[in-house]
């Protein structure tokens, strides 16, 4: 979250963050978005006996500050098929893997368990199957011998705090399109660009 706001301060960037909303009144984010000027609300999911209680006013919060695009960053509540079919299409999540690989939690442990020596993170469409939208911009990062399920961590979150804000920017601007459950990407590619990991043998005899 303090990544997209910090992005959207840059003249040009063709998205507000108009608003920081979570479920939980103590969420640090809604500390660090008070005080960079962004509006906050809480929709506490404790007060509402059903999910689609919750979910409508989730909604009608978001609708009321006349939100446009939503972007999910360390919101954990599984979301009801009928909330992700209101904004299909305007709603992105960061996930710390390259999808489709380890969906779910505990990816850097996963990661290191399978022997990667790959790993990275994925902004993708959100859709009712459960991080299995389509993918909107990804970024890898080497796995090394020494890592912990801390240090991969890290590594991968500054990846997260690049391509989120990258990715939005993209949606925002009318770059990326949602075409019949597939992005389309208007964009420069770089067709040499690769990361090889372990690197220091790679080219060697």
């Amino acid at each position: 979250m303090a990544s997209l706001i910090e992005a959207a301060k840059a003249p040009g960037y063709p998205a507000e963050i108009a608003l920081a909303i979570s479920n939980r009144p103590e969420a640090e984010g809604l500390t660090r978005a008070a005080a960079a000027g962004v509006a906050t609300a809480v929709v506490d999911h404790k007060t509402y006996p059903e999910r689609e209680a919750f979910e409508r006013a989730l909604d009608g919060e978001l609708l009321a500050h006349g939100i446009e695009l939503l972007c999910c960053a360390g919101f954990m509540r599984i979301l009801t098929p009928w909330f992700i079919n209101r904004w299909t299409g305007r709603m992105l999540n960061v996930h710390p893997s390259l999808l489709p690989l380890f969906t779910g939690l505990h990816t850097h442990r996963r990661a290191l368990e399978a022997g990667m020596r790959i790993h990275g993170c994925t902004v993708h469409f959100v859709t009712p199957e459960l991080d299995a939208g389509p993918i909107i911009a990804q970024a890898a990062v080497p796995v090394l011998a020494s890592d912990t399920e801390e240090t991969l961590a890290a590594r991968v979150l500054r990846q997260e705090h690049a391509i989120y804000p990258m990715a939005l920017q993209l949606v925002a601007s009318g770059r990326v399109h949602l075409q019949h459950g597939r992005v389309e990407l208007e964009a420069d590619w770089d067709e040499e660009a690769a990361l090889v990991s372990p690197r220091a043998a790679y080219g060697k005899e």
